[in-house]
């Protein structure tokens, strides 16, 4: 049997674009969430009980970064657990 329902458990309900909230690593001690629009599903099986793993977009423009900043940039700086799904907005990829 498993735990309550909560929306973002589940890799289906979510997609690229999607605006969710998510707790960050850092910020799993006080349960701060962090809202953003998912751009990676890092979690790979179905269902994942504490919300499905996610990176989310960034506003850093890679394409314009030199080599340098491109390998001081933290990938992992927005990847939390989905706690909730706010909204759908389609976006172009």
């Amino acid at each position: 049997m498993r735990g309550e329902y909560r929306p973002g458990q589940y890799r289906d309900e979510l997609m690229y674009g999607l605006t969710v909230d998510i707790v960050l690593k850092e910020d799993q001690k006080t349960g701060k969430l962090t809202r953003g629009k998912i751009q990676d599903i890092l979690t790979n099986k179905r269902y994942h009980p504490r919300g499905c793993k996610v990176r989310l977009m960034t506003d850093k423009d890679t394409e314009s970064m030199t080599k340098e900043e491109l390998e001081q940039l933290d990938k992992y700086e927005l990847v939390g657990r989905v706690q909730d799904i706010i909204e759908f907005e389609p976006h172009n990829k």
